[in-house]
């Protein structure tokens, strides 16, 4: 039986935690042995263990932050939107390291593991497989490029660092050391959509390397189609009218949009006033109570939940989910919108598009484009066959994400990487 070392910062925060503890359990239920390795452990899971200790790891993560912090001449401003990878945890040294056959290597930065830590990775021999959760792998330091294409060529002035600090110095040093490292060594990467494994393809850190598709898998006998009134009514929500769902880890992360859905929405009630009194919206996320007072409708501030079983009476709650991103992945939010028979919104960027059939079961807006945001919003409350967009949106689901499809996909991966 073969065994998987799979590598995260996080065992539960952020959406890459969530897809590898996912992956965890899906290739377990298929009779893989599996081991996760984390900084940050929350559960008494007997397969996932810690890297470090508490305080090391802390300080590893504010090192990193504050060397970023220096780069921006005492900016605390794009401080989380790079990661340099100067500091992390010697994993080679570990006896989970030592008796995987296979190493995994998922999201790994805020202090998990250094550029150098992951050159002995690599110069072990053993089968490196790296699910690509954003495009940190394939840049110099930063996790999205937006506009940005210095990645196709060579990464050097960084757009979330100050031009008068050594920033410059530092995301050229942070690439010519990716680029050694790749330029010598074998790494099967995977990402999530087909946009994002367009874009690695693309860079030329990863111009030798192999970059497959395979999509985040989900639990569908868990993230299902519930009663809708039960649902509200074990939340405390209002059974009766129509309820939009917004969600974000940080709902006021202006990456997801949220000015976007904010716009969309008065302009919704402008021109359809009577939305006003038949539709209210609900926000799951941390600070989720800040955007209240700006929003034209009902608002229900939910805040931050963990409770798996509550996240998903929350989506069955709800007629749509909308998530304007302005550069996305393969949210598993939307994933597990649609598992739950939920109808989803948003932008043409990234994965999303992948995963919303336009008109299919849901509705894929203009890029940056508030008044079909709008549009959207009304057609799947308003004018839409509900009852087969939820059907579509389970289906799809279904025969794209399950457990069983995507564990099968990289079984077939780690496999042809132990042949090499």
């Amino acid at each position: 039986m073969m065994k998987i070392l799979i590598v995260n910062t996080s065992e539960s925060t952020g959406g890459a935690a969530v897809a590898a503890n996912r992956l965890m359990e899906a290739l377990r239920n298929n009779g893989v042995e599996v081991t996760m390795m984390v900084c940050e452990k929350k559960s008494n899971h007997s397969s996932v263990v810690v890297a470090g200790s508490r305080v090391g790891n802390f300080l590893r993560f504010c090192y990193e932050r504050f060397v970023i912090w220096l780069c921006n001449l005492l900016s605390r401003r794009n401080l989380f939107a790079v990661s340099i990878a100067n500091t992390g945890i010697a994993i080679t040294q570990t006896p989970e390291f030592r008796e995987a056959d296979i190493i995994h290597l998922h999201w790994i930065n805020h202090g998990m593991l250094s550029l150098r830590g992951i050159r002995k990775i690599l110069d072990s021999g053993k089968p490196v497989v790296w699910t690509m959760h954003d495009m940190w792998p394939a840049t110099a330091i930063c996790h999205l490029t937006m506009e940005c294409r210095h990645f196709t060529t060579k990464c050097r002035r960084c757009q979330y660092l100050s031009p008068y600090g050594f920033g410059k110095n530092l995301t050229m040093s942070v690439w010519q050391r990716k680029q050694s490292m790749f330029e010598n060594h074998s790494v099967q990467f995977v990402a999530c959509s087909e946009w994002m494994a367009d874009e690695a393809r693309q860079s030329s850190l990863l111009k030798n390397q192999s970059v497959v598709t395979i999509p985040n898998p989900i639990d569908t006998r868990f993230f299902c189609r519930k009663d809708r009134t039960l649902a509200r009514q074990e939340l405390g929500l209002p059974t009766d009218g129509r309820l939009i769902l917004f969600v974000a880890q940080r709902a006021t992360n202006k990456n997801k949009g949220v000015s976007y859905l904010i716009e969309a929405l008065k302009k919704l009630t402008e021109s359809h006033p009577d939305t006003k009194n038949n539709t209210a919206i609900a926000i799951l996320g941390g600070h989720s109570d800040e955007l209240a007072a700006q929003l034209p409708l009902p608002t229900y501030s939910l805040g931050y939940v963990s409770e798996p079983k509550k996240i998903v009476e929350i989506y069955n709650a709800a007629d749509v989910f909308v998530l304007p991103s302005l550069s996305d992945n393969l949210p598993n939010t939307i994933m597990e919108s649609m598992a739950c028979g939920v109808p989803c919104v948003g932008f043409d960027v990234g994965g999303i598009p992948e995963m919303i059939d336009h008109r299919q079961n849901g509705y894929v807006a203009k890029f940056r484009n508030s008044d079909d945001l709008a549009e959207g919003i009304r057609w799947v409350l308003a004018e839409a066959d509900h009852d087969e967009l939820s059907r579509q949106a389970v289906e799809k689901v279904h025969q794209n994400y399950s457990e069983a499809s995507v564990s099968r996909r990289y079984i077939e991966i780690y496999q042809k990487a132990l042949q090499k």
